[in-house]
């Protein structure tokens, strides 16, 4: 780690509700050109809508069905409009992007640790 300051401990990563999600619908956020809203189905945790700026690194259609890790308990923002309920994980190089997916079959709202 580059900066030893930075360095959480286990409990403050555990304050991180992050679960996995099921894409289920996406649509394009008018008068923008990077966004998406996406509403994700949690299970028993429900359905959210979360906003993300994925057009240009994936297809609409490309994101439907995805199981992706999802960060819910964050503070609910607002983007061009629409209401943000959490952050879709994804790792990115500066220039390409790639979502944290879920490999195996695990339940939508299944805790990730």
């Amino acid at each position: 780690m580059d900066d030893p300051a930075k360095e959480v401990s286990i409990d403050e990563f555990k304050k991180l509700e992050i679960r996995v999600g099921l894409v289920v619908e996406v649509s394009r956020v008018p008068r923008t050109e990077k966004l998406y809203k996406v509403i994700v189905d949690f299970g028993p945790q429900g359905k959210r809508q979360t906003v993300t700026g994925l057009v240009g690194y994936y297809t609409a259609e490309e994101l439907m069905n995805k199981r992706v890790a999802f960060v819910l308990n964050l503070k609910p923002a607002k983007f061009a409009g629409e209401k943000s309920e959490g952050m879709l994980l994804a790792a990115s190089d500066g220039e390409k992007l790639s979502l944290l997916t879920i490999e195996r079959d695990v339940p939508n709202g299944a805790r990730v640790s």
